[in-house]
């Protein structure tokens, strides 16, 4: 659909095609499919903060037994959050590309 879209428009839109590709009939993610989501897509940026109080909170609201499920907007906050605290995001700030 962004074929032609800038680098950032990709990125987004590949979110949602990855989200919306896991979902529900309705739409959402229950809470340990968001789990699995996270683990399998974007291991690289959740990878070695398992240590720290904030990252342990969001897995464990995941882990709780709930009937809430994960609409687009929560799974984006999550994703920013733990894109925020994560080592790797550290990294790629600190690396100066060129073109």
């Amino acid at each position: 659909a962004l074929g032609k879209g800038t680098e950032l428009e990709k990125a987004f839109a590949t979110v949602a095609l990855v989200y919306n590709n896991s979902t529900d009939p309705e739409g959402k993610l229950s809470k340990s499919e968001t789990k699995t989501l996270l683990q399998t897509q974007f291991g690289s940026f959740i990878q070695g903060q398992e240590n720290k109080p904030k990252y342990q909170e969001i897995i464990s609201a995941l882990d709780e037994e709930s009937e809430n499920k994960i609409d687009f907007e929560d799974f984006m906050i999550l994703l920013v959050s733990l894109t925020l605290m994560s080592d790797l995001l550290q990294e790629i700030k600190n690396v100066k590309t060129t073109k």
